[in-house]
């Protein structure tokens, strides 16, 4: 039987509460060596909505799986016509002030590094460097046949080319870059193959239902092991994949702080959880340690 992923979770009646001190983040900056594990609540002020805080994503969407991607070709119809849509309006996102907040703590040497669960780029954008895409990136697309790498902005004008006329009006958009369209507004969208072979292509990201690289996950273990502490940032931790980072550091006696305003799945491992928004809790952070932050002018 093939299993649905992990979408949601319950919290536990004794999770430890939040707070509203951003304190023990400055203290854990200013001694250096923070690794910054983000999620999709970074980019929600950049106009990317999460999966699971207030008006969240999931609350109408469900997210494609590997599975029903690879089998379909209808699914894989669908799926590009709203990630078409999608793309455009991920390409007009700009970083934030949370995202511009990581970048000048890493300028500043307080940072061992960052890895993101996110699929957008704006930590990059934002002047992060060294950046560990957990989850992939959107701009870029894999064959699965050959196995060839491509721009996803030339995907893009191959099927501005092959779908003349394609402008519904979407519901919403979502963080793996997917616009809420239904059925009759999606038609008959035409998918273009890969360029080289022919074979089926798909967004170098993972997808709901597939694994991140091995590789992928021991170089992040090894950067938890190499951190003075780790700083999850916009994440409800709700899928393993970035879970086992943060149960990895809390085993080894390495605190863990979350920025999140909801709980977490992580919470019960983390030393604590600043309920605030990301990028006025940041850039406070950022006063105190008296690290200046880029203007997003």
């Amino acid at each position: 039987m093939r299993m649905r992923p992990t979408l949601s979770w319950t919290p536990a009646e004794d999770l430890p509460p939040g707070t509203t001190d951003p304190e023990p983040v400055v203290d854990a900056l200013g001694a250096g060596g923070v690794l910054v594990l983000s999620g999709a609540g970074l980019s929600t002020e950049s106009g990317i909505p999460d999966y699971r805080g207030e008006g969240g994503s999931l609350s109408r969407h469900t997210p494609m799986t590997y599975q029903d991607f690879t089998a379909s070709a209808s699914a894989r119809r669908r799926y590009w016509a709203r990630s078409h849509l999608g793309w455009r309006t991920f390409g007009r996102a700009r970083p934030n002030a949370g995202h511009r907040s990581v970048a000048a703590f890493g300028r500043h040497g307080l940072l061992s590094g960052v890895i993101t669960q996110n699929v957008d780029g704006l930590h990059q954008a934002g002047g992060s460097e060294g950046v560990v895409e957990l989850h992939g990136s959107l701009d870029r697309v894999v064959c699965l046949s050959c196995g060839a790498f491509s721009p996803r902005r030339d995907l893009a004008r191959r099927l501005e080319e092959a779908n003349p006329g394609f402008d519904p009006v979407a519901g919403g958009i979502n963080p793996d870059g997917d616009a809420d369209l239904t059925d009759e507004q999606v038609g008959d969208f035409r998918v273009v193959p890969c360029a080289v072979c022919g074979g089926v292509l798909k967004p170098d990201v993972v997808f709901f239902g597939e694994a991140v690289p091995p590789r992928r996950v021991e170089h992040c273990r090894e950067l938890v092991r190499e951190a003075t502490s780790l700083l999850v940032l916009g994440s409800s931790l709700t899928v393993m994949s970035g879970l086992r980072f943060v149960r990895q550091a809390a085993q080894a006696g390495k605190p863990v702080l979350i920025v999140n305003r909801d709980p977490t799945r992580g919470d019960r491992y983390a030393v604590t959880r600043i309920a605030l928004p990301l990028g006025a809790a940041l850039t406070t952070v950022a006063d105190r340690l008296g690290v200046p932050v880029e203007d997003g002018a």
